[in-house]
């Protein structure tokens, strides 16, 4: 099963992942992390298919997706 990391330090809550999820399972938390964004958070995990068009879209590269247990990496810097 695919396992999404958002990390909430890092996201400025752009919302561009949430617009990219096909199958719509991230949100906007109700809180804000430290820098004062409302970040992305994963709320049902196990409809995930692993497409990892979040990880993508990303401009602050705060997503990681793990698919069978193999992290991929988009951004190697």
């Amino acid at each position: 099963m695919p396992l999404v990391t958002i990390k909430p330090e890092v996201c400025k809550g752009c919302e561009l992942c949430v617009q990219a999820c096909p199958q719509e399972i991230i949100t906007m938390a109700d809180t804000i992390n430290t820098k004062g964004y409302f970040y992305a958070k994963v709320f049902d995990q196990p409809r995930c298919i692993g497409c990892r068009l979040c990880a993508i879209t990303c401009p602050d590269v705060a997503i990681d997706v793990q698919v069978n247990a193999v992290q991929y990496q988009y951004f190697p810097y």
